[in-house]
C-alpha cells in the first residue's frame, strides 16, 4: 500500500465544480489566507472514508500524503495520523507529533489544524511536556499559532484549562481574525465546562480580548450577560 494508491482513491472522487466553490471559500485568491492552495472537491465524510480505508498505511508513506498539492491529500493524510495516534502507544504517538510539526508548513489552512492537531499533537501532551505549544504560538506563522491554542482542546476535554488560558494570554493581541476566533472557540469550549473559570479570565482581559474571540467565548452566556460584556 502506497501514498499512489490513496491518492487514486482521492482523484476517482474529484468533482471540479464543488472544487472551483470550495477554493473560493478556503479563500486561495492572491493574498488571501490560502492562496494558491488547490481543490480536488472532496466532502469531508469522504474523505473521512478514505482515510479510514488506509488507516494502516505507513507513516513515512502518509506524510507523501501530507506533503501534498492537494488539499484533500493532505486532509487524508492527517486524518490517517489522526486515527493512528488514537490507536497508538506513548512511543508511537510521540513520534507522529514530531513528524507533523516538521511537517507544518503543508498543515495550512484552518480545517487541516482543526481536524488534526488537538489529536496528533494533544494526545502525548496530555501527560507529557507542552513546551512545544508555547514555541509554536512564539512563531510568526499562522498556522503553528492556530495548533497552539486549537490543541488545547484536548486538555480542555479534560478539564485542564491552564494552557488554553495562557497561550489566549500570549495571542491576545495577534492581528488576524482566524486567532482571534480559535481563542474565542477554545474559551467557549472552557466556558462548557466550567464558566466561573471563563467569567475570571474574561473579566482580567476582556479590555484586550479581540471582539470576534469575545463573542465567540460568550455565545453560551445569558442573552443579558453577554450584552452587558459585550458593552465593556
Amino acid at each position: 500500500m502506497t501514498s499512489a494508491t490513496v491518492k487514486a482513491a482521492i482523484r476517482a472522487l474529484e468533482q471540479p465544480e464543488r472544487a472551483s466553490f470550495v477554493s473560493r471559500y478556503f479563500k486561495t485568491h492572491p493574498g488571501q489566507y490560502g492562496q494558491g492552495d488547490v481543490f480536488l472537491g472532496l466532502s469531508m465524510p469522504q474523505q473521512h472514508v478514505i482515510a479510514r480505508q488506509f488507516s494502516h498505511l505507513s507513516m513515512a508513506e502518509t506524510e507523501r500524503l501530507v506533503q501534498d498539492p492537494y488539499h484533500e491529500c493532505r486532509m487524508v493524510g492527517l486524518l490517517i495520523w489522526v486515527l493512528q495516534s488514537k490507536s497508538s502507544g506513548p512511543l508511537q504517538q510521540q513520534e507522529l507529533a514530531e513528524r507533523y510539526v516538521r511537517n507544518r508548513q503543508f498543515v495550512n489552512n484552518w480545517d487541516l489544524v482543526d481536524s488534526s492537531c488537538p489529536t496528533v499533537l494533544g494526545l502525548p501532551m496530555l501527560t507529557g511536556d507542552r513546551s512545544m505549544l508555547y514555541e509554536l504560538a512564539a512563531q510568526e506563522h499562522l498556522w503553528s499559532q492556530r495548533m497552539a491554542i486549537v490543541t488545547t482542546l484536548t486538555f480542555i476535554r479534560k478539564r485542564q484549562f491552564g494552557d488554553t488560558f495562557a497561550l489566549a494570554e500570549l495571542l491576545l493581541n495577534h492581528p488576524h481574525d482566524l486567532i482571534h476566533k480559535a481563542i474565542g472557540w477554545m474559551l467557549r469550549e472552557v466556558g462548557k465546562r466550567d464558566q466561573p473559570a471563563l467569567d475570571e479570565f474574561l473579566r482580567d482581559h476582556i479590555r484586550q480580548l479581540p471582539r470576534t474571540a469575545l463573542r465567540y467565548a460568550i455565545e453560551r452566556h445569558e442573552p443579558t450577560q453577554r450584552q452587558a460584556l459585550l458593552n465593556l
